[in-house]
């Protein structure tokens, strides 16, 4: 562990005990956040990590934005078309240059944003900027690689469609939401992916609208210099033009009556449940919603006693475990188990239940809840110790929010909530009138 978050957390420990003052600020490192006049953002997050930076571009576009009917799955489409590189740096060069400097280089794509991140030697950040301005403004493709690649992404969904839980994932999200673009996953709707060949110039329309420097946020942690890094940020993305179009979301009417879904996956698999909760957009001030997180954890989390009676001593299912998702958008929060029978299915449930039911009317046992608080916080800073760590756990907050203030204000929130914050949140949101129910079984 990097010796500075070890003084950190020892400081956490040792200063209230001396009757010190609180320690306020959880996130460990100093850093710097610059805008161009673009509103390109950068945050910079120097620390000791001999000679390794990590290089994030994170795009405030995931599926979320996805709102045009017929037009689902371009957020992950342009996560695999991006590699194709510019005229100026072709994929095949692009991949070159990247294997000739040791580096690693990878995106993925998420509900809400897509992050490009890279891992390398200090001395060629230049180069590695220069590649990464380059496609993100002069990407460039035509309609045969479009078409050769939107033909791979169908593949990838066949292939997503093979697991049960991806099945699970995409009839949850059609039957608990009714307008928002939640309602598909991050890979789309098959009949969009299918027809994704065919719409060449709208991906071209959907690149130029998302992928604009008032939409990304470039995150840089670990060995460097941040006057000279933020001068080359200006030399390679300073001449990119604005035009960040906002998408026209509708927002999902509330819901007020328990729904319903059977899955039936076509193999061998365990019984799945899955149980959500229409919850609330992240807001790392809320008390409400904050505390909706460390409810999920202390009712469900692996060391519950609703886990330890279901997983240990009666052995029903193969686990239970608590989402409670952080998404620019009200969302679902769910509890998920795999069931060893399927004729307990029903028990699994009622017990699902009554836990929800208990927290409801009881308060949390307060010492119960300082150790978990002490859990989230001390996990989290653990997790810090490599630039590439500190950058990944970072992106889903800097898409979400635009930037890492965030970090220190959900824990300062966690700091506050008491045992009836957590009793507020239960009866707040996991409610039945708010709930969605789907239960997965395979063939026999």
């Amino acid at each position: 562990m990097n010796r500075y978050i070890l003084f950190i957390i020892i400081l956490m420990i040792v200063l209230p005990i001396m009757g010190g003052s609180p320690v306020n600020k959880t996130f460990p490192y100093e850093y710097t956040v610059k805008t161009l006049d673009n509103g390109l953002k950068v945050i910079m997050i120097p620390m000791q990590s001999n000679g390794i930076v990590a290089y994030y571009s994170v795009v405030r576009t995931g599926s979320r934005d996805e709102w045009e009917p017929g037009h689902t799955g371009f957020a992950h489409f342009f996560e695999h078309m991006m590699f194709r590189g510019t005229k100026g740096y072709p994929g095949r060069v692009y991949d070159s240059l990247i294997t000739s400097m040791g580096a690693n280089a990878n995106a993925y794509t998420t509900d809400d944003y897509t992050c490009y991140h890279l891992s390398f030697a200090k001395e060629d950040l230049e180069q590695v900027m220069n590649l990464e301005s380059d496609r993100f403004q002069n990407l460039f493709y035509e309609e045969r690689e479009f078409q050769t690649e939107s033909g791979a992404v169908y593949g990838e969904y066949r292939k997503s469609k093979t697991s049960p839980y991806f099945l699970l994932e995409e009839k949850m999200c059609e039957t608990a939401f009714d307008k928002h673009t939640y309602k598909h996953t991050t890979m789309g709707f098959e009949k969009d992916i299918a027809a994704m060949p065919t719409m060449y110039a709208y991906s071209r329309s959907f690149f130029d609208r998302y992928y604009r420097p008032e939409n990304v946020v470039l995150v840089i942690v670990g060995d460097f210099d941040k006057d000279n890094t933020f001068g080359l940020v200006k030399k390679y993305y300073g001449n990119w033009k604005k035009g960040y179009v906002i998408p026209q979301i509708e927002a999902e009417p509330e819901q007020k009556g328990e729904r319903f879904a059977d899955v039936k996956y076509p193999g061998k698999t365990l019984p799945i449940i899955d149980i959500a909760y229409k919850g609330a957009a992240y807001n790392p001030n809320d008390v409400t919603s904050v505390a909706a997180i460390l409810f999920g954890d202390l009712a469900f989390g692996s060391n519950s006693e609703l886990s330890k009676k279901l997983y240990i001593k009666e052995q029903k299912v193969q686990f239970i475990e608590p989402s409670i998702s952080l998404n620019r958008d009200p969302t679902l929060w769910s509890i998920y188990s795999m069931v060893k029978n399927e004729k307990d299915i029903d028990y699994i449930k009622s017990e699902i239940y009554n836990t929800i039911a208990k927290f409801q009317s009881t308060p949390v046992d307060e010492k119960a809840l300082e150790k978990q608080k002490k859990n989230m916080k001390y996990s989290f800073l653990m997790e810090l110790d490599a630039p590439d760590k500190v950058a990944g756990r970072l992106a889903r907050i800097v898409a979400l929010t635009g930037g890492i203030d965030a970090v220190d204000n959900y824990f300062a929130t966690v700091d506050k909530i008491t045992p009836k914050d957590i009793q507020d949140a239960a009866k707040k949101y996991f409610v039945p009138e708010k709930r969605t129910v789907l239960t997965l079984t395979g063939s026999k």
